[in-house]
């Protein structure tokens, strides 16, 4: 039986952080699940396409924006689903076991509960937070990776082309067809830590509020 999901990175010169998120996808080579690796790369300057020519995955060039990365990327998907996971985050070792369940029991798009990569209090209450935004709001974020079948992927309309809050745009659209997945995406800390967690999160809430309101990604984008 051919593999079924197609996993997709979006990439930025982000050749220092794929070590772990390509050793956590690879549970999913190991369970014949993963059919193909795809990185959407903005225009990479670093080791990217090198890594992406060292492990078999396939490097489709895209204008940059995360947005038209996995737009330009899902045009060539193969596979009945795919899985899209960003550069930084790593899956826990037991979502090749809940996403093959999923897929085999369910239509639905599905995410996963998010965690930060420290074990501070406050990376522990952002991700809390953030789970609990998603339970309630049916609002993941792009780093609590998206699980979705080409089928339905195409009937929304996919991934808008716009600089920022692509994640979002879409999930708006799936809203009943959105499920959380009981595995994890541990994604890297370190914007919030640059940051604070208080200011970063705030950023975030405040951006999300403006874009619900109707500001323009473009927009948000520059100022982001």
């Amino acid at each position: 039986m051919p593999a079924p999901l197609t996993v997709i990175l979006p990439t930025l010169n982000a050749a220092p952080m794929l070590g772990p998120t390509l050793a956590s996808l690879y549970h999913g080579v190991d369970a014949g699940l993963i059919g193909e690796l795809v990185f959407a790369d903005g225009g990479s300057t670093d080791d990217t396409a090198q890594i992406a020519d060292d492990v078999g995955a396939r490097l489709v060039d895209s204008d940059p924006g995360r947005g038209t990365q996995l737009a330009t990327a899902a045009r060539s998907v193969k596979t009945p689903w795919m899985l899209i996971v960003h550069a930084d985050t790593e899956l826990s070792a037991d979502w090749p076991r809940v996403v093959r369940h999923h897929i085999t029991t369910s239509q639905k798009a599905g995410y996963f509960q998010l965690a930060f990569d420290s074990p501070s209090p406050a990376a522990k209450r952002t991700a809390g937070w953030a789970n609990l935004r998603s339970r309630l709001f049916g609002l993941p974020y792009g780093d609590q990776g998206l699980l979705i079948s080409t089928s339905l992927y195409g009937s929304v309309g996919g991934y808008p082309d716009i600089p920022l809050m692509e994640d979002v745009a879409l999930v708006r659209k799936l809203r009943r067809q959105l499920v959380q997945l009981p595995a994890t995406a541990t994604t890297s800390a370190a914007k919030y830590e640059q940051d604070g967690y208080l200011k970063r999160g705030s950023k975030n809430l405040l951006t999300l509020g403006k874009y619900l309101l109707g500001a323009s990604p473009e927009t948000l984008a520059k100022k982001y």
